[in-house]
């Protein structure tokens, strides 16, 4: 009879998570979704996080998080999306697949090379990571670390990738980000006053944008759109 009783109660309890959610989204990071109030976890994939730092295939530092959430929003492209959602994880996200036009976006994120199957929890998406590092799309053309291993990495961190992991690979890998420091994910543009007075701002793909170091006096501060730095007086970099 408790058996019978904690099986019913189990039951609803999964009738009660599970749902479906529908809406144009904001891309938090990767593998990330709000949808109105809802914030969606794409199920069985990891992308690296918005500070996390790879290398690209000339072996040169490449702000990877960052460039997988822009892929990725501009992918939806502001237009609307689908989401099954099965259960949450333990920060209370939705864990969903979510679809665009019929796409699976969890799937597209992994075979673009911006995310890995996460086999902790699925083998879902193994063959087309498998296809992503074959054709070594995004991450797999360079070096990078697992997001899950990034997020606790140290000197034994294993690197991944297709490059011949250079002699100083871990050294960038594990250097802190180019975005420490940022008020948060969505405000990673660096302002910078040179030496002349002159105001300028560098995005995260930009050349000098890991060398500016915001913690150092001066009048540096961070901006959240080209647009606010601009109203603020600020020219974009050359380079």
């Amino acid at each position: 009879m408790q058996k019978t009783i904690l099986a019913i109660a189990f039951f609803v309890c999964s009738l009660a998570e599970a749902a479906e959610f529908s809406g144009v989204p904001r891309v938090v990071d990767g593998d990330t979704l709000t949808l109105g109030a809802v914030r969606v976890r794409l199920e069985g994939i990891d992308a690296p996080e918005t500070d996390q730092i790879c290398l690209n295939a000339s072996a040169t530092r490449w702000t990877c998080g960052i460039d997988a959430r822009d892929r990725l929003a501009s992918h939806v492209a502001g237009r609307s999306i689908f989401c099954g959602s099965g259960g949450t994880d333990r920060y209370g996200r939705a864990l969903g697949t979510c679809s665009l036009g019929g796409e699976n976006l969890n799937e597209w994120m992994v075979l673009q090379g911006l995310a890995l199957a996460y086999v902790q929890y699925s083998s879902k998406y193994v063959r087309a990571e498998e296809q992503a590092r074959t054709n070594q799309r995004g991450l797999w053309s360079g070096a990078f670390i697992a997001p899950w291993d990034w997020r606790h990495r140290n000197r034994q961190t294993t690197i991944l990738g297709a490059l011949k992991v250079p002699v100083d690979a871990q050294k960038l890998l594990l250097a802190p980000s180019g975005t420490e420091g940022a008020p948060s994910s969505d405000c990673v543009i660096k302002g910078n006053v040179a030496r002349n007075g002159a105001r300028i701002y560098h995005m995260p793909d930009q050349k000098f944008y890991p060398k500016i170091v915001m913690s150092k006096s001066g009048d540096r501060r961070w901006f959240c759109s080209p647009e606010e730095a601009e109203a603020a007086g600020y020219r974009k970099a050359l380079r």
